[in-house]
């Protein structure tokens, strides 16, 4: 079995209209020790064959986990992290948002971070000089406003929890995914719930970097409903009781 250096779960619900053919193409025609593991979770239009399509031109390089029903991007990229970590020999692994709104290759750069203190490195989208970030008025309004909950929900300083675009050290990974998400959608809040329970919360910080992107892109369409943001306050309730004495321990 080849070892690759890095792995990217790419969970995938519905997203033949904006599957991005050529980038994933020419981003795996320049590459030798990267690989994709889709997760087709439960779509209904053609995005299977849109990924069957991909992995016949790179059978070595690409994986497809397909499942018939949806249950969510927690548990796509779960299930991603969990058939990667089985059946592959990798170094390290990150997940990514299948409509490319931050690239293959800028996910791929985020390698160079990890440099053994930091284990786990995420994407953020802050908008700074030098920078490109587009996204709807509206999704960044709301996107600030729940960041702002859950940065104050963590007591930790961080803008971006949401962002896409995570990677971990294999070792790390392994931890963090080994058992299911409270949450649908704020699997990531759990994700540095998790970290503080494995490192304690000041070691944790240490361990974590959130790297603004150079760029990010809004595409396509939000998966979440709108009724989501009120079963949102039920799973955040959830999370903050599930990790309470993490979270209250100062």
């Amino acid at each position: 079995m080849p070892k690759h250096n890095l792995c990217i779960v790419i969970p995938c619900y519905n997203e033949a209209k904006y599957f991005r053919q050529k980038e994933y193409s020419d981003f795996l025609f320049s590459q030798e020790n990267v690989l994709l593991c889709f997760v087709n979770d439960g779509s209904k239009d053609t995005t299977l064959q849109e990924l069957n399509a991909l992995k016949t031109i790179f059978p070595t390089k690409v994986e497809i986990v397909s499942y018939e029903k949806n249950q969510g991007k927690a548990h796509a990229v779960r299930e991603g992290m969990l058939y990667c970590q089985r059946s592959r020999d990798f170094d390290l692994i990150a997940y990514l948002d299948a409509d490319l709104a931050v690239s293959l290759e800028e996910c791929q750069s985020l390698i160079k971070e990890l440099n053994g203190e930091i284990v786990f490195c995420f994407g953020s989208r802050m908008l700074k000089i030098g920078s490109e970030i587009k996204r709807k008025t509206r999704r960044f309004l709301i996107g600030r406003f729940i960041a702002t909950i859950i940065s104050e929900l963590l007591s930790l300083k961080v803008y971006d929890t949401q962002c896409g675009c995570k990677l971990f050290i294999r070792e790390v990974s392994v931890k963090l995914f080994d058992k299911p998400f409270i949450s649908t959608w704020l699997f990531d809040v759990e994700i540095f719930c998790r970290m503080m329970e494995i490192y304690s919360r000041e070691k944790a910080v240490s361990k974590m970097l959130e790297q603004p992107l150079k760029r990010w892109i809004d595409r396509g369409d939000s998966k979440v409903s709108l009724t989501y943001f009120f079963k949102m306050w039920i799973e955040l309730y959830k999370i903050r009781s599930t990790y309470k004495e993490v979270l209250t321990k100062k």
